[in-house]
This record gives C-alpha cells, sequence and structure tokens, in this order.
C-alpha cells in the first residue's frame, strides 16, 4: 500500500498527450510495457504520518531514534518513505485534528509519540485500517491500547523501584516526595498510584497535585513547595515537562531538588534520574514500523514492548548548588551530564 509520488502521474499524462497528438499510434501491447516501465521507475514511496504531542527533548529524541531506527532497518526516508511531521504543541484539540488529517491523506502508517497523540490516531486511523504505532506512552494497559487492533508500540514505564532508591541515597533524611502530574493522562495517573503504593518501602510519604492544563502548573508548583515537600520527583508528564525550567526556578529559590524522569531533564536541571534514554526507545520503536512497512508483520503480530534497562544521571553542578552531597559509589554508577556537555 505505497501512496504513487507526483511526478509519476505527471509524466503518464504528458506521455499519453504526447502520443494522441503526435500522430503515431502505439499498439496496447507497447502502451502496456511504458506504463510498467513508468511504474517501475517513478520511486514509489511510503508515506508515515508522525504526529508529537508536543516539543520537549525527550520527545525529540523519540522522534530522531524513530528515524533512526526506520534507517538502520534498511529504510531510507526521501526513498523509501516520505515523512508528514506534525506537532500538537500539548494541545488535544490539535492532536485530534493531526489525527483526522492524516486519516483523511489516508498515510501508510500513523507514528504517535505520547498518549494523547496515540489515542486520538488509533481514533482516526480505525475505519481507514491504517498502522499506528505509538512511543513514550508510559503505560499502554491504562491507556487501553494494549488489546487494540492494528496498533502497537513500546512503553517508556518509569523504573520507580529505581527512581525511589535513588532519592533515598541521595537524600537519606528525606520524608516527603511531591509530584506534579496532569489528572486525564494514563500514564501518570497510573505513575502516581505506583508511587503511592511504593513509597512506605522507602521510608517515604507521596504528596500529589493534579493539574487539568499546562497553564496551571507553575501556581501548583508552588503550592506544592508551600506544603514543605523535601524534594519533588517528575514523571514523563507532557504538561509538567514543558515547562520544567519554570518549574526548576521556583524549586531552586527555595532549595527544593527535583528528581528527572529521564536525561534531558537532568541536562535542564533536575538533579538526578534513574531513567531510560528516548532516542534508544525511539530506534526500537522504528524497527517495530519497519517490520509493518516491509510486509514482514502486522501492528497485531507484535506486543508493544518495553525498555527495562535504566541507567543512573546526575547532574553535579544542580546537587552541588543545593548542597547535595554525592558518594563515591554513586558518583562511579552514575553519569554525569555535565561532564558529557563539555566532553
Amino acid at each position: 500500500m505505497k501512496r504513487m509520488i507526483a511526478l509519476t502521474m505527471t509524466t503518464m499524462m504528458a506521455v499519453m498527450v504526447f502520443t494522441g497528438c503526435g500522430g503515431t499510434q502505439k499498439t496496447e501491447e507497447e502502451n502496456q510495457n511504458t506504463n510498467q516501465e513508468q511504474t517501475a521507475n517513478s520511486g514509489e514511496q511510503y508515506v508515515i504520518g508522525i504526529s508529537q504531542y508536543g516539543q520537549h527533548a525527550s520527545l525529540d529524541n523519540c522522534r530522531e531514534g524513530f528515524l533512526l531506527g526506520l534507517e538502520e532497518s534498511g529504510l531510507v526516508e526521501g526513498k523509501d518513505f516520505v515523512v508528514d511531521y506534525q506537532n500538537a504543541g500539548f494541545d488535544d484539540n490539535i492532536t485530534q485534528q493531526i489525527a483526522q488529517s492524516f486519516s483523511a491523506k489516508n498515510v501508510d502508517l500513523m507514528c504517535a509519540i505520547a498518549t494523547p497523540s496515540a489515542t486520538a490516531c488509533y481514533a482516526a486511523a480505525e475505519d481507514k485500517n491504517i498502522p499506528v504505532i505509538y512511543t513514550a506512552i508510559t503505560d499502554p494497559v491504562e491507556a487501553k491500547l494494549d488489546n487494540a487492533p492494528n496498533i502497537t508500540g513500546t512503553s517508556d514505564k518509569l523504573p520507580i523501584d529505581g527512581q525511589m532508591q535513588f532519592i533515598r541515597e541521595l537524600q537519606p533524611n528525606a520524608k516527603t516526595i511531591g509530584i506534579l502530574y496532569t489528572t486525564s493522562e494514563p500514564n501518570s495517573v497510573s505513575a502516581v498510584k505506583e508511587y503511592q503504593e511504593k513509597a512506605e518501602q522507602y521510608g517515604f510519604t507521596i504528596e500529589t497535585l493534579g493539574v487539568t492544563q499546562q497553564s496551571e502548573v507553575v501556581q501548583a508548583a508552588d503550592t506544592l513547595i508551600s506544603k514543605k515537600v523535601d524534594c519533588f520527583t517528575n514523571l514523563t508528564d507532557n504538561n509538567v515537562v514543558g515547562v520544567l525550567p519554570s518549574i526548576l526556578e521556583k524549586t531552586n529559590a527555595a532549595n527544593i531538588p527535583v528528581y528527572g524522569s529521564e536525561i534531558e531533564q537532568v541536562k535542564l536541571g533536575c538533579v538526578a534520574s534513574a531513567g531510560i534514554e528516548y532516542v534508544s526507545l525511539g530506534k526500537q520503536t522504528g524497527a517495530m514500523a519497519a517490520k509493518i512497512l516491509k510486509g514482514e508483520a502486522t501492528a497485531d503480530d507484535m506486543p508493544y514492548e518495553t525498555i527495562t534497562d535504566f541507567q543512573r544521571y546526575i547532574n553535579t553542578d544542580a546537587l552541588a548548588s543545593l548542597g547535595i552531597t554525592i558518594s563515591d559509589t554513586v558518583m562511579a554508577e552514575s553519569i554525569d551530564v555535565t561532564k558529557e556537555a563539555t566532553e
């Protein structure tokens, strides 16, 4: 199910006009051979619609990795496929419009980056039988996408045990972890529940505050700060991560550390993270998409996949500014993003 590029149709029309006006009549067999030759040289391409919920580093890395995964699977952009990339700017209405647009264009495959984009693409693609592949979804089960037809992808499920253990090592006397989250994001609701269930094992209590839209996040951060939490920990919540610099400005002023959920947040100024690397997640997604496009598998043949390995990341500048000391063991086990930036 490939889409013919416009050049092929233009060339075919030109041949038909020339044949009709030139005074020489081609036989039916000659015309058929000409058309077959034109089709063989037309450069047929898959059309992939990429819907990204918003722009921040981890989602950008997913998109970059997705394209790398396609390339590593032998598909070359511009030759084997073209991309229709759309960014919703964290707007659910625009997310729906993007998905409907891809459906109207009858793209060969939709790639959805983050849960709102995935649910919108699935709804728009269902009647058209267009396969959907997603990435950066923490909990496909909570999003009701795990057993849905013609959709699969990769999960960025947080290593919550690893994160709380890391916080305990860096802040031995901490008691309360604050979490900001979007109440309508299934990923976030699922992660908050897991934090609450496991917190006691690590000697923590969890103080949560839900928001309904990104414009509420910074004020909600002020509220959590006023509750005297010992630290914040981020989820992969797009509304929260989208305004992370503003949150860090307030928490740094209050001398409260913020733990990220992946490396890019640590680069922005979070003190540390036990998290996954999103380019790798995107590559895994791209490899799955390539199998669908090549006809090697269908979305239904491939259950969603989760990266289980995680890495410890630290920002030594941010830790030092907040007076948090680092043991030799933590230093040896972690990647210091400040050193990465200078290398």
